[in-house]
């Protein structure tokens, strides 16, 4: 594997991810964007086929901070270790890319996959001087693209391209056109508080003694693995 600028993740902070993903010990709500975390990685495109390639990048929040989309400073190839280099750092940016269809082949008889079956190529990555980690799955030998926001409403309105103006001590509605069955929906906000955040539709509330100012987020993902987001800075008044 090829090593970027920054130190290669550590195996030990990838497995302290894994397991951080299975539980929920943040003092800190799901739905809190005021905080420092890897919001949501994103591969794009989500899963490739033999000699294509695919770029990670991430949502970071930031405690007192807006959020920003980056690269990851370091990344590594988690599972399976057979594939170990099919991640490099090029041109600025970490990179997936397919092995041969006969390499994958290969590996699907190591992990008891059926033949033809896309492989999952777990991937490390790291952010905030490697305190921040997380995994992300690449499927090989398969086509995705990542989904579309479509049809996001905010307080019963298109969401709009500028910043977002809601009243305070009102349920403010948010809602996104997409299936339970099919997607993963989940709201943020670092101005007031979130409820239902989880669900397609969900409701946003600023309380005397929340914060009325700040950022609202929604992130979608498929069963592919695929990920989309959008940021609205917004206030209460």
């Amino acid at each position: 594997m090829s090593r970027g600028p920054a130190a290669v993740v550590s195996v030990a902070l990838v497995v302290a991810a894994i397991a951080a993903a299975g539980c929920d010990g943040d003092i800190d709500p799901a739905w809190q964007l005021d905080h420092d975390r890897i919001v949501a990685v994103r591969a794009t495109p989500p899963a490739i086929q033999p000699g294509e390639t695919s770029t990670l990048d991430a949502l970071i929040a930031q405690k007192g901070a807006k959020t920003s989309v980056a690269a990851p400073e370091a990344a590594l190839v988690a599972s399976p270790a057979s594939l170990s280099d099919a991640v490099a750092f090029k041109d600025g940016n970490w990179v997936v890319t397919a092995p041969s269809a006969e390499r994958l082949a290969a590996v699907r008889t190591e992990l008891g996959l059926a033949a033809g079956a896309p492989v999952p190529l777990q991937v490390g990555v790291a952010y905030a001087n490697q305190t921040l980690a997380a995994v992300k799955t690449v499927l090989l030998g398969q086509t995705a693209v990542n989904p579309t926001l479509a049809d996001v409403e905010i307080d019963d309105q298109a969401a709009p391209m500028s910043e977002l103006v809601v009243g305070k001590l009102v349920n403010v509605p948010l809602s996104i056109d997409a299936n339970d069955n099919d997607y993963d929906v989940a709201w943020l906000t670092s101005c007031g508080t979130m409820h239902d955040f989880d669900l397609p539709s969900a409701y946003l509330k600023v309380e005397d003694d929340d914060p009325d100012a700040g950022e609202l987020a929604v992130v979608l993902r498929d069963s592919a693995g695929g990920v989309a987001w959008a940021v609205w800075p917004i206030h209460a008044q």
